[in-house]
């Protein structure tokens, strides 16, 4: 049946952010529908004192036939109120599938979700060269920021560190040479840009937030050209101070998103060609403890007590937090055919996602398989599941939609998805009482229960 919210025209709002070609971005390719102008074949070409020259019977003829054709083309196409015509409209989704949405917003330009070290807490569009804050009680815009646009000779993911986006303590952080640039998601007079100290000099990369610390490195360029040494360093948001600094090898490179749970900060560390380890204490910087990891360490989740790791392409250890102790690990693929992507946990169940749509619950103190269930369409690196009010978003490609899953028992309670076109995976956001979910240009509240 069709929905009475899809047949509600979109919430409609000028993003700050839109760019003056209105073009949108693509994951895969950068379309350009800009054309030449018609030729001028009514006027004569420039004489030297800048007159054209008297036209010709023969170009008058000419220009005469397609001023009439001009006009009666313009005589068709005209609305009825004059003015110019309108553009084609862009297309709306006609039918929805799954909750009634409480509201939807539809943005000038594709969504950039990539560039967010973690899911947000609340409804945002981030497009490709802005962010757009939205109420979260009727999707109506509250405030427009804007920054740099990507070059366009970068490649099509934004995923690198010079574009990321890092969510913390309501505001947007962003980096420029020698800077760390903090707005506030709401209040224009609560922004900031904090020059860093003169021995963190270099390139920033900003790892992410844990909603009191902001996390990063700097790599410093040496006026000789070559890499000069790493640093990490966490600043205190509140004030804008740097707690501490602490020189690394360029290869340790902390995860992102960034993982602070119980006091502890992971990091993968490729030097010299070997993969460890290396976990270092969030309020210090000082190494804890390190230990071998398997070579597609690619990512790390984490909660008070274990920290979770990639066991072989498809399988998933637990090791203890304090001091990295084996706790426990899942039983390898035997026919070698599944690849795991990063899991999410919710301090009870470690939640494992694999690329071909099997998701699977583990209870996280002792690593028993409560459940597992296959969706019916394949996943990928972007596709990022949120355990939310008891419920396991999982978002799957734009016409596959968003599963919900039963937390405890893997019961499937709904998938919600639209009839739009789309090519992004749909991106997801929570807050206590509603889910946020979208897909490339497309924001949709829906209720988180």
């Amino acid at each position: 049946m069709q929905s009475a919210a899809s047949e509600r025209s979109a919430t409609q709002a000028s993003d700050p952010a839109e760019d003056a070609s209105g073009a949108s971005w693509q994951w895969d390719e950068e379309a350009d529908d800009r054309a030449a102008a018609p030729a001028d074949v009514v006027g004569g070409g420039a004489g030297p004192d800048g007159d054209g020259p008297r036209p010709s019977r023969r170009r008058l003829l000419a220009g005469a036939g397609v001023l009439a054709a001009g006009a009666a083309l313009w005589a068709v196409s005209r609305p009825s109120g004059g003015g110019p015509a309108p553009g084609p409209p862009r297309p709306l989704p006609t039918r929805i599938a799954g909750p009634e949405p409480l509201w939807t917003y539809r943005g000038p330009a594709a969504m950039t979700p990539e560039r967010l070290t973690d899911h947000p807490d609340r409804p945002l569009f981030l497009s490709r060269t802005g962010l757009q804050v939205l109420d979260p009680a009727d999707g109506s815009p509250l405030r427009g920021l804007v920054f740099e646009t990507p070059g366009k000779d970068r490649p099509g993911d934004l995923g690198t560190p010079a574009d990321r986006v890092v969510l913390g303590a309501d505001r947007m952080f962003t980096v420029s040479y020698g800077h760390i640039d903090g707005r506030h998601l709401t209040d224009a007079a609560a922004d900031w840009s904090l020059p860093l100290p003169d021995h963190l000099d270099g390139s920033i990369t900003l790892y992410g937030s844990d909603g009191a610390t902001l996390y990063g490195k700097v790599s410093a360029r040496p006026a000789g050209g070559a890499l000069g040494g790493d640093t990490l360093f966490a600043v205190r948001i509140a004030d804008r101070t740097v707690l501490w600094s602490r020189p690394v090898a360029p290869a340790e490179q902390l995860f992102t998103p960034v993982t602070a749970a119980g006091g502890r900060l992971p990091a993968c560390d490729t030097t010299a060609g070997r993969t460890a380890l290396v976990v270092r204490g969030a309020a210090d910087g000082e190494r804890a403890w390190s230990a071998a990891a398997d070579e597609n360490l690619r990512w790390c989740a984490a909660d008070q007590e274990n920290l979770y790791l990639p066991d072989g392409p498809a399988g998933l250890r637990a090791l203890r937090l304090a001091d990295g102790s084996a706790r426990w690990e899942t039983a390898a693929d035997p026919a070698g055919e599944l690849r795991s992507l990063s899991p999410v946990t919710d301090g009870t169940r470690v939640y494992l996602p694999r690329d071909n749509g099997l998701v699977t619950a583990y209870d996280a103190a002792t690593g028993a398989e409560l459940w597992s269930r296959r969706l019916p369409f394949r996943l990928d690196r972007r596709s990022h599941p949120l355990p939310a009010g008891g419920v396991l978003f999982v978002p799957g490609p734009a016409a596959a939609g968003v599963c919900a899953l039963d937390a405890a028992t893997g019961t499937e309670l709904w998938t919600f998805r639209d009839s739009g076109p789309g090519v992004d995976v749909w991106s997801l956001a929570a807050d206590r009482t509603r889910l946020y979910a979208g897909h490339d240009d497309i924001l949709y509240a829906l209720p988180l229960t």
